[in-house]
């Protein structure tokens, strides 16, 4: 199971990166400072807004609920709750005696 939901987390991580990197910022181009309706869109000037902003929001939901779902099992998983359960004891210095 955590396999599987790593699994998903890892599309839908890179999925989102590449969501965001695809939008484009608000009057981004050099029409847009001029009040240019930008001319270059596949979607026209509206409709590739919001169909980025939807999958934007529906792959940030999806994110968060990988995470949060990976949290709860792998603490579910590991029997000790302790962030420093796996570490070792530091050696004890002792001082020479004269």
């Amino acid at each position: 199971m955590v396999i599987l939901l790593v699994v998903l987390h890892i599309i839908v991580s890179l999925f989102l990166v590449g969501v965001v990197l695809l939008q484009q910022g608000k009057s981004a181009d050099l029409a847009g400072a001029f009040g240019g309706q930008g001319s270059q869109t596949a979607f026209g000037p509206r409709g590739a807004a919001n169909l980025l902003t939807k999958l934007t929001t529906w792959s940030a939901i999806l994110f968060m609920l990988t995470s949060i779902g990976l949290t709860i099992l792998l603490s579910r998983a590991s029997g000790d709750h302790s962030v420093l359960s796996g570490t070792g004891h530091p050696a004890t210095q002792s001082t020479p005696k004269k």
